[in-house]
């Protein structure tokens, strides 16, 4: 009796893990059908899934809504739907007062064509590693890249993908951020000591990427003359940025941008309080797909996890683990597979920081060497996720599909690559 529960359990945890595989096959088929990856949205996608989702978990259909409505009420899926409202405002009422064009202006006129690539992407590493955030760094420049990207005739996605990948070299590596601070806890280790394993593993993708910008770079040239902007117009974009280095609250730097915006659009004549709530209005709109996504994962990703799955993957993963290398591999799996099930790098650590701790205890792995994988591998897959909240921010401030961004990561490849290399030469 006993073993027929446990197989009947087993068998519920790996059905709750099958809406991510409708999801995924919902998505590629639909894109290969209509020959372009870029023209299904995610959240048509999503919402198959998601039904699915609710349709194969047991208990009654009350229940199983009630389950849903949770995951997707999360009080992290309502932080991120306030932050999308804030940053879409923000984004539409700096755009309205020439905030971004001024900005683009400013930086086309400071930084030579040929290094503006690499020139965005070690901004967006210096900020990030200063803000702590990948998020907060998204916001405050993917606007601009995508200025810069008219300016230049670049792809959007491409320079999107310039800032995101610079926004999670900082993400992982700061002392303030959440991931940081989360592996550091779950393995029992100093930040310096884990700061410096993991810019073993990362340098070399950060030099590599930078190159590769600079080279790329020296084909780049303005399209038109570089109008000169009022400097003032910069303010907005500078005040963000200096409040979240001093550590503010995202959603307060945001409404103090938004409020700035307002009170400079009425001075400069831009706008009146009616060409204001329009234009906050048009910036909320814009983030709605990124909004109906976020709630949709919170969902289903919920339904999982009540239903086992994420359980399921760290106990198969654990299970038959030889040596340290092994041991490594499957605290970075581990991490990896409850990131794609969570779509938040942080709580993926804090899910799986137990396990991986006793993991690299039981085979002598360094408390370091196990942060910084946590970390790293959490920061690579939330940045490639289309539905993980830094992408779907990155798409809908640039006006592009989240999807579009991926095949341009070039840093978290890289860094993937580099961690992969760093557990094969390991022994601790």
């Amino acid at each position: 009796m006993e073993k027929k529960a446990r197989n009947q359990d087993g068998k519920k945890e790996w059905v709750s893990l099958t809406p991510l595989l409708v999801f995924l096959l919902v998505y590629v088929l639909s894109s290969v059908v209509a020959d372009d990856f870029y023209a299904v949205p995610v959240s048509s996608a999503f919402l198959v899934a998601c039904v699915y989702a609710v349709a194969v978990a047991g208990g009654p259909l009350k229940e199983r809504v009630r389950t849903f409505s949770k995951g997707a009420g999360n009080p992290d899926i309502m932080l991120m739907i306030w932050i999308f409202i804030l940053a879409g405002a923000f984004a539409s009422t700096a755009k309205a007062i020439g905030s971004v064009d001024a900005t683009v202006s400013l930086m086309l006129g400071i930084i030579p064509p040929g290094i503006i690539l690499a020139g965005l992407f070690v901004t967006a590493c210096l900020i990030s590693m200063a803000m702590g955030t990948s998020v907060g760094t998204i916001v405050a420049l993917v606007p601009i890249g995508a200025g810069i990207a008219g300016q230049c005739g670049l792809s959007q996605p491409f320079m999107a993908a310039i800032i995101v990948g610079g926004a999670f070299f900082g993400d992982n590596l700061s002392f303030i951020s959440d991931t940081t601070i989360a592996a550091t806890q779950a393995a029992g280790c100093e930040m310096a000591d884990k700061f410096k394993a993991n810019l073993l593993i990362v340098m070399p993708a950060f030099v590599l990427v930078t190159v590769i910008y600079v080279i790329m770079g020296r084909e780049v040239g303005f399209n038109g003359d570089i109008t000169h902007a009022n400097p003032m117009l910069v303010l907005p974009y500078i005040l963000v940025i200096v409040l979240a280095l001093l550590r503010l609250n995202v959603t307060l730097v945001l409404t103090v941008g938004v409020v700035v915006n307002a009170l400079m659009g009425f001075l400069t004549g831009s706008y009146g309080w009616t060409g204001w709530m329009k234009s906050v209005g048009e910036g909320i709109a814009g983030m709605s797909d990124l909004i109906i996504v976020t709630l949709l994962a919170g969902g289903m990703l919920e339904m999982i996890r009540k239903g086992g799955g994420l359980d399921l993957i760290i106990n198969t993963l654990t299970r038959h683990i030889g040596g340290s290398r092994g041991a490594q591999a499957a605290i970075a799996c581990i991490v990896s597979l409850a990131n794609v099930c969570t779509a938040n790098n942080t709580i993926a650590i804090i899910t799986t920081g137990r396990i991986a701790h006793d993991v690299a205890q039981k085979f002598g792995i360094s408390a370091k060497k196990t942060a910084s994988l946590m970390d790293t591998f959490s920061c690579l897959v939330q940045s490639m996720i289309p539905y993980g909240a830094q992408l779907l921010m990155a798409a809908g401030l640039a006006s592009i599909s989240s999807s579009s961004i991926i095949p341009y990561l070039y840093y978290p490849f890289l860094m993937g690559l580099c961690a992969i290399v760093s557990i094969a030469f390991s022994r601790r």
